[in-house]
């Protein structure tokens, strides 16, 4: 069967449903990741799945594989990611498949795959490739067993996090994905007057598409924050390892603004830890970092590659502006959106101000936001390294992922997407007619580019 080489990205498969990914592929990527997890000296696996419409299926034929060379398959059920990344800690399982595309559209699935610390990512995800191509696998007979990790879960949480005196009225958008099973429980847990939205589990989405990141997804949020005088929203995306918010006016706290308020929180209490900030990040968060003492460390975007340098270098906090927030002080270091939000809202509950007053002390730079452009993925990297070349000869780069330009009056991203055919994008300057420049700046040097898309900022 043909094996298509493109779905196996940095840090994690994912392609379309009946085109990239069958039954008989998911199999044989079970019977892949069974082999490769064994000879790591791991022989149970821990599965769980979003409630995408393909991934009941795609859970039997990866459960058939990894059964198959002797694996013994843990069945944890409908999850969202960071359940599934508290289960492997919970029950102290080195090996772990999640059956999710995060918040790619209904007509796509794909896996994480889990060993060590994190999940695979970079050269281990091509080795899966490589050994399914090959067709070598380990054979014997596993076993099933299940689990439900979800109450614990919970009680873990409400456990940690305890809210302060201020009660807070809570909208919660699960936008009909897998934190549809649990993230509103645990917000009543914690003590929130909570009011659900679309927190019916539904893998075609039909009510807008799981990614908080994009302003449109938003605005039914915004408009039930309005409408029931709410102190707070919170969104979760398909898979529920990123998290959106908006203020009680309905304005969107964007991601490198809701790390500006935990790094208040856990800076002081670690002042000697790296701060790591992801190219994407605003230069306020840099700046206020430095006010609060700390000294950041640029790196690339990309949920496993954070962790891993997490762990490397003994970060304590990081997030990323797609709204993956990764707590390792009082929280075991991986992106769980759910208890992003409970550390929010024990902030607010602590604040006498309003949310919106609490946001009016960070400071605002003139951005975009984050910015798709078409570029097939046999070129993009290819754009990158061009407009790295263009740059270098006028101002300074940072090129520790794409190409993060400081221009005199701001600066301007262009970056290779790891789980799409595109090019990111994002500018910012401390002056509207200095963004202008560099948007134009921008626009102008990728229309000379083959094959880049329109830049619709």
């Amino acid at each position: 069967m043909e094996i298509h080489q493109e779905i196996f990205r940095e840090y994690d498969i994912r392609g379309i449903v009946d085109q990239d990914l069958t039954p008989d592929i998911v199999r044989l990527l079970g019977q892949a990741y069974g082999t490769y997890i064994q000879e790591k000296g791991e022989h149970e696996v821990i599965v769980g799945r979003d409630n995408r419409l393909s991934s009941p299926a795609f859970r039997e034929a990866m459960v058939d594989g990894l059964l198959s060379t002797g694996v013994d398959v843990i069945d944890i059920g409908l999850v969202p990611t960071p359940v599934f990344y508290y289960s492997r800690v919970h029950y102290g399982k080195d090996g772990g498949v999640m059956i999710t595309a995060s918040h790619n559209p209904p007509e796509y699935n794909g896996f994480k795959l889990a060993h060590g610390f994190g999940t695979l990512y970079g050269d281990e995800i091509q080795e899966i490739y490589r050994r399914m191509v090959a067709g070598s696998f380990h054979k014997g007979e596993g076993r099933l067993s299940t689990a439900n990790p979800i109450p614990d879960y919970i009680a873990e949480i409400t456990s940690k996090v305890k809210l302060g005196p201020k009660p807070l009225k809570v909208v919660a958008d699960c936008g009909n994905g897998a934190t549809s099973v649990c993230a509103i429980s645990l917000l009543k847990g914690l003590g929130c007057e909570v009011i659900p939205l679309y927190a019916e589990p539904d893998g075609r989405f039909p009510n807008h598409h799981p990614d908080p990141v994009e302003p449109e997804n938003l605005q039914d949020l915004i408009a039930e924050v309005k409408r029931s005088h709410a102190d707070v929203g919170v969104a979760f995306d398909g898979d529920g390892d990123r998290l959106g918010a908006v203020d009680e006016t309905g304005s969107i706290l964007w991601g490198d603004e809701m790390m500006i308020l935990f790094w208040r929180e856990i800076l002081p209490k670690y002042p000697d830890k790296p701060c790591i900030v992801e190219v994407k990040c605003s230069q306020a968060l840099v700046e206020e970092i430095e006010r609060l003492g700390g000294k950041t460390m640029f790196y690339k975007t990309g949920h496993s590659l954070i962790k891993a340098k997490m762990q490397e270098v003994g970060a304590v906090f990081t997030g990323e502006m797609s709204g993956h927030m990764f707590f390792a002080d009082e929280y075991y270091g991986y992106d769980d959106a759910m208890y992003a939000a409970a550390r929010l809202l024990r902030i607010l509950s602590n604040e006498e101000r309003s949310f919106s007053q609490i946001r009016q002390s960070i400071p605002h730079y003139f951005s975009t936001p984050e910015t798709r452009v078409d570029c097939p993925d046999d070129v993009k990297f290819d754009v990158v390294a061009r407009v790295q070349e263009h740059y270098r000869a006028r101002y300074d780069v940072i090129d520790i992922d794409g190409a993060r330009v400081l221009f005199p009056d701001g600066w301007g991203l262009v970056r290779a997407s790891n789980t799409q055919p595109a090019l990111v994008l994002r500018a910012e300057s401390k002056t509207e007619e200095g963004l202008e420049r560099i948007k134009r700046d921008l626009e102008e040097t990728l229309r000379q580019m083959p094959q880049v898309g329109r830049i619709g900022w």
